[in-house]
């Protein structure tokens, strides 16, 4: 397992555009959030322990701010012909087994990730009103092991600042994580794990 940290993409870029199968067999796009006061993305899998160290609190950040009109989406993007947990039928027991509330898409071709130079699961995009990246850090502070309570008080800072009309604090901390297993020899080139956790 490689420890790998977000690699902060630029402020300000703008969503890039998907289009990916749903655990419920829906085709879900970027343009069905149009109109949405914020849009969160996550690059997510099944199997990491940084993800289910903190998958009961994206399960309640799902009801909480999709009730606000934030919309949420997690992607898998992970290989999963060497990662068999994380496959689209694995996914279904997943979101049923967390109850999460918002789209759980598969990248198959890894294309997603790639645009939005994802790194690491988890991996957080925070998208205003006009789909133009506001945050991209953590969730808080709790990793496995460390102590720490699991709050999300950093991303739902971001997210109650956006709801408000205010500008997020550019000052984030990034996300860590397990490494997107991308296909061998078809590693982006911003992939740049920083050691083994």
């Amino acid at each position: 397992m490689v420890k790998t940290a977000s690699t902060m993409l630029s402020l300000g870029t703008k969503a890039p555009d998907f289009s990916l199968v749903n655990v419920d067999g829906r085709t879900v796009s970027l343009s069905d959030f149009d109109g949405s006061p914020a849009l969160l993305v996550i690059f997510m899998c099944n199997h990491c322990p940084f993800v289910k160290h903190i998958a009961s609190e994206l399960a309640r950040l799902g009801y909480e701010y999709q009730s606000r009109g934030v919309a949420m989406v997690g992607i898998s993007s992970n290989d999963v012909s060497k990662y068999p947990a994380d496959s689209p039928e694995q996914m279904i027991h997943e979101a049923e087994l967390q109850g999460y509330s918002f789209p759980y898409l598969y990248d198959e071709d890894q294309a997603v990730a790639k645009a939005y130079k994802a790194a690491c699961t988890p991996d957080f995009f925070l998208f205003d009103a006009e789909q133009k990246l506001v945050y991209r850090g953590q969730l808080d502070s709790s990793r496995p092991g460390n102590g720490i309570p699991v709050t999300g008080e950093d991303l739902r800072r971001a997210l109650d600042t956006v709801l408000a009309g205010n500008p997020v604090p550019e000052e984030q901390t990034p996300s860590i994580g397990c490494n997107i297993k991308w296909r061998v020899g078809d590693e982006p080139d911003y992939f740049n794990p920083t050691g083994t956790a």
